[in-house]
């Protein structure tokens, strides 16, 4: 188990390494001059040379990288071109609304994928199964940003017990208020990603009914569901143990649009405003956090299944 662990987080540190190089080589290349920017339109040629030195603008893009690379080392993700402002600070008071958000959208998903996955798999025979199963392939198919709109449309705008936008200026310190500003954006993300994951779970649960120890259990005087709820929910967890890993980047990209659908001071929306603003530090700082989270869930998930699966630790 231990070799295993060190194998995977050795990949874990090399995807992360190949991850930095990618950012910072896309970046370089995007339309635009943060230099420029900060002289302003007004600015001479000479006042925008002299910005870029300032900045080191102007060193060869390795010695930026390095340099760039060798304060995350030690633990510095740079400050922002345009204010100063660490980076590091940015992400944990933005992080403030982007963390909670994912949290309660990733609950609202396995509210809809665990029950009703297991649901429609056992009534795959009846109309209500038919029913859930038609349910989940249209939500999957649906825009995050439609199902957003729709939600303000009902629970905002026709019921008027939800807000439509914003975050309160308080913060957390007004805990009801902050939660919510964030239920609308948590539905809109979770029940979208629920509806994916639920087919996961409706196709691993039918897969468990098939098994021979299922029917074994089945033939010993358990009913098919007493069987299938005893001996193959914990084979269908495995499965949606892997999936749940995956999802956890869609909820990531889903958060970057719900956020500025729903006006939330959170990263992903930090992330647009940066980018249009070309303030390279504060870009590739707050996506190589992002991409370290996505490549950690993905090496947790793994040694989760490595600790449960008693077929992979004696194959070890």
């Amino acid at each position: 188990m231990l070799r295993y662990a060190l194998a995977r987080l050795a990949l874990l540190l090399v995807g992360l390494a190949v991850a930095s190089v990618l950012i910072f080589a896309t970046l370089r290349v995007l339309p635009g001059d943060v230099a420029q920017l900060i002289a302003g339109t007004q600015g001479t040629p000479e006042q925008v040379a002299a910005i870029r030195d300032r900045l080191g603008l102007d060193a060869p893009a390795v010695v930026q990288y390095l340099d760039w690379i060798g304060g995350v080392f030690s633990g510095d993700l740079g400050s922002s071109l345009l204010t100063g402002t660490p980076v590091s600070t940015e992400l944990l008071e933005k992080a403030q609304v982007t963390v909670p958000l994912g949290l309660l959208a990733l609950l609202v998903a396995l509210a809809v994928a665990l029950p009703f996955g297991v649901l429609s798999a056992l009534w795959r025979a009846r109309a209500a199964g038919t029913a859930v199963n038609v349910a989940a392939q249209t939500l999957a198919a649906v825009p995050v940003v439609w199902a957003g709109m729709m939600l303000v449309v009902v629970f905002a705008v026709w019921v008027g017990v939800l807000p439509a936008q914003g975050f309160p200026r308080a913060g957390w310190s007004d805990p009801a208020a902050a939660l919510r500003a964030l239920v609308l954006p948590a539905l809109t993300i979770g029940v979208v990603e629920g509806a994916l994951l639920l087919r996961f779970v409706r196709s691993a649960t039918l897969d468990a009914q098939g098994r021979d120890y299922v029917r074994t259990a089945a033939a010993k005087g358990l009913t098919r569901t007493q069987a299938l709820l005893r001996h193959g929910l914990p084979n269908v967890g495995l499965s949606v143990v892997t999936v749940l890993g995956l999802q956890v980047a869609g909820i990531i990209v889903g958060s970057v649009v719900i956020e500025q659908l729903f006006s939330l001071p959170g990263i992903g929306r930090m992330l647009v405003a940066d980018v249009a603003a070309r303030d390279l530090e504060k870009v590739q700082g707050s996506l190589l956090v992002l991409t370290g989270f996505v490549l950690i869930v993905g090496f947790v998930v793994d040694l989760a299944h490595r600790v449960i699966d008693p077929r992979q630790r004696e194959a070890a």
